[in-house]
């Protein structure tokens, strides 16, 4: 009997575990497709997606070529499920115009991960409802045209670098990595103007500084990591967010301390003996009112616009008092946002338009004519003149913003004519690049002092066409090789 009430037991233990394990078995496979159930009710057409990772795989050959695939097979309207997070796509310009304008207040906040860090989940890139608003009316008050033209001299300072450095290709005739010597320069620029930092990242590879910003644009989290938190949201976020990781929190910590001791410094100066950069207008704004309302956010639209626009971006209207001044992790947070969007879009939107005017000499020769009349009435450019007195070469850098191959009709009829809603490179509506003008300034101005002292030219080493990649920006694959030559 107790033999028999043993195997009893022993069949009923395996019976339950059996039964456990069809029951987990089960919730996983449910679990693996659930959410993968939402496109289809609204009727959006997608990809197929795979349990638990969604459509990750269509995406494995690149993000932009990815994303004109998927146009391609689904239409102007359609979705795809990033893990389990459902993702829909639109490319009509009228429906676009309802999102990020007409409907903006329905559409006020980005899309978070969870895992940002805590200097960028404190930029106004995730910031939020009320806060969000409150730090955008600072900031546009910080960045507008007034103190741009403040911040020219320390842009000039470190283009004269990149002069320094490109003279040696151009006395050598040897072909130059024109991409490398950008992403230098965009450093410095950096460096200077969100840091308070003076560095020469092409002669002092190993300064603090630009080891840190080098190891920060290297991280990236382990594919099958990602894989992980994309699947199972809900369990791996948390976790990966309270388990040590000394690399991402060495690389906080420096900016950071970088950040507050130039802060302490600045307290402690007279007003006319702090630098004017980006980092003194926040510091400058982080006590004032909200004097910039929301209809007057959309700066792209102003500075892209075909007629003058009668909005100012620092139009002001009834100051309305912050809920609290800005923190100092809150501008920390800016000064971050800063490295990440100044860096990359800055140093390939140069890469390209160097390519395009090195590829079609016709065009630079008539470039080179408008620069050296816009010298000849301006030996010191402000930021007024630059945005009057240069035309075409505003559209070369528009052309190079659209990443056409190299046309040059971007003439202000054809401005004119172009269907609203069609050419985003900085977004549209309220949330739109809060920084496009210094992002423009720094292009143009850079682009102004090489062509007074350098011409571009194609060479053996010229890749044609060029060849793409698509991390968090779209750039040349294999670098930018042209040959510099002295005017």
């Amino acid at each position: 009997m107790e033999v028999l009430s043993f195997l009893q037991l022993e069949v009923n233990g395996l019976m339950v575990t059996v039964a456990l394990s069809v029951v987990l078995l089960a919730l996983l496979k449910w679990y693996s497709m659930s959410a993968f159930s939402r496109l289809e009710k609204l009727g959006i057409r997608h990809p197929k997606p795979s349990p638990f990772i969604g459509n990750l795989m269509f995406f494995r050959q690149g993000f932009w070529e990815s994303q004109m695939e998927l146009r391609k097979l689904y239409g102007p309207r359609c979705g795809y499920y990033f893990g389990r997070r459902m993702v829909i796509v639109i490319s009509e310009p009228d429906m676009i115009k309802q999102v990020l304008v007409e409907n903006f207040s329905n559409f006020t906040n980005r899309m978070a991960s969870g895992l940002e860090s805590q200097p960028v989940a404190n930029s106004i890139l995730f910031l939020r409802d009320k806060r969000w608003e409150e730090v955008r009316s600072v900031l546009t008050s910080a960045l507008s045209p007034e103190k741009l033209n403040e911040m020219m001299p320390l842009i000039s300072q470190a283009c004269d670098l990149l002069l320094a450095h490109l003279q040696r290709y151009a006395e050598s005739g040897d072909a130059c990595n024109i991409q490398r010597c950008y992403c230098c320069y965009t450093t410095d620029v950096v460096a200077s103007i969100a840091f308070g930092t003076q560095v020469d990242s092409q002669t002092a590879p190993e300064d603090p500084f630009v080891e840190h910003c080098r190891r920060f644009f290297a991280f990236s989290i382990p594919r099958p990591i990602l894989v992980l938190i994309l699947s199972f949201p809900s369990i791996m976020v948390p976790l990966a967010r309270i388990l040590p990781n000394k690399n991402r929190d060495e690389l906080n910590g420096f900016f950071n301390k970088l950040i507050r001791n130039v802060i302490a410094l600045r307290d402690q100066q007279a007003a006319e003996e702090r630098r004017r950069d980006f980092l003194q207008m926040v510091l400058d704004a982080r006590h004032s009112a909200a004097s910039v309302g929301v209809e007057n956010f959309d700066i792209v639209r102003q500075v892209f616009s075909s007629t003058k626009s009668t909005a100012n971006p620092s139009q002001r209207h009834q100051p309305r008092p912050l809920s609290r001044p800005l923190t100092v992790d809150e501008v920390v947070g800016q000064a971050f946002i800063f490295l990440i969007a100044g860096y990359e879009i800055v140093t390939n939107t140069l890469s390209f338009a160097t390519y395009l005017l090195a590829t079609n000499p016709d065009c630079q020769e008539k470039l080179l004519r408008e620069v050296d009349h816009f010298n000849e009435k301006h030996t010191a450019p402000e930021y007024c003149s630059l945005q009057e007195g240069l035309p075409y070469l505003d559209m070369v850098i528009r052309e190079t913003l659209r990443m056409y191959p190299p046309a040059f009709r971007f003439t202000a009829e054809a401005w004119r004519r172009q269907r609203p809603f069609t050419y985003l490179p900085f977004g549209a509506g309220p949330r739109s690049c809060l920084g496009v003008r210094l992002g423009l300034l720094e292009v143009k101005l850079t682009l102004l002092h090489l062509l007074r002292k350098f011409r571009f030219e194609a060479c053996a080493e010229t890749q044609v066409p060029l060849q793409l990649e698509s991390k968090s920006a779209l750039g040349p694959k294999n670098g930018v090789y042209i040959k510099i030559v002295p005017r």
